[in-house]
């Protein structure tokens, strides 16, 4: 059971109440605005959640680049030490904005995505992720993503951090172009599965397809009524696992019942059942 625990991550997305405030990004400026109560007052700030998570038995974490209120050195500094007094790993920074296939904005996106990247190393993060575009997959628009990410992985070359994509938006909207762009950027980006993104009735087949190359996990479940859909997690899981991935699961959790805490529970005693069995 320990071996398999230590295969679970947590990410701020799913603490959305408990955390409260998110701070919008503004893709023309490198500067962070004030905080909003988008999800209510809160009860924590992101500086408190490591020893937080920590009590609750989590030891990795995946921030939200919306829930940072400063990319200033002392905050990035202080979050970091926050970080290792609770043995919490951060796992990655998920770079959530930006459209690096925008014909008009592409290059700031860039450009801006970068500037996240660089506090992605100073808060020592293990991955960056990188949204690898939201254009239509044409060929042009599959240039310009492999492109961009070319220059990423370029200027963040000797760096321990590793930049990852996701199976999310248009472009990387089904197997036969995550195959491509990761075939063509020969390991330089590595890739961040996501259970959520896809739907329909070949979803657990071409999540079979791609899992096979996934580093990380986005494990989302789907809850109704509170109550989660053990059928969608298991054959998600069965795929996952079919195909060799043997990384963390980051619980993604965003229903309105039940609450936060229960709701992640829940998704990791699933998780970890269903790998002890195996």
């Amino acid at each position: 059971m320990a071996q398999s625990a230590d295969r679970i991550a947590v990410s701020t997305w799913s603490l959305h109440r408990f955390l409260g405030t998110t701070y919008a990004h503004d893709l023309t400026t490198t500067a962070i605005g004030p905080g909003e109560d988008t999800y209510g007052e809160g009860s924590e700030s992101l500086l408190g959640l490591p020893s937080v998570l920590a009590n609750h038995g989590y030891k990795r974490l995946e921030i939200v680049s919306f829930h940072m209120r400063s990319r200033d050195s002392i905050y990035l500094a202080e979050l970091r030490e926050q970080l290792r007094i609770a043995g919490v790993t951060l796992q990655t920074l998920l770079i959530d904005a930006g459209d690096i296939t925008d014909p008009v904005n592409g290059a700031r996106d860039t450009a801006w995505i970068a500037g996240w990247v660089e506090v992605a190393n100073e808060l020592g993060a293990e991955n960056a992720r990188i949204i690898a575009g939201k254009q239509q997959p044409t060929p042009e628009n599959i240039e310009r993503s492999i492109s961009a990410l070319r220059q990423l992985a370029d200027a963040n070359a000797g760096s321990p951090l590793r930049l990852v994509t996701e199976n999310w938006f248009d472009l990387l909207s089904s197997p036969s172009v995550v195959h491509e762009v990761l075939d063509r950027l020969e390991g330089r980006i590595g890739l961040l599965g996501d259970f959520g993104n896809w739907s329909g009735p070949t979803k657990y087949q071409d999540l079979a397809s791609i899992f096979p190359r996934a580093e990380l996990c986005h494990a989302k479940a789907t809850f109704a009524d509170g109550q989660l859909d053990e059928a969608d997690y298991a054959a998600c899981l069965s795929a996952a696992e079919g195909a060799g991935y043997k990384g963390p699961y980051t619980l993604i959790f965003d229903a309105d019942h039940p609450h936060e805490w229960t709701g992640l529970a829940e998704e990791r005693d699933f998780i970890l059942s269903r790998l002890d069995q195996g």
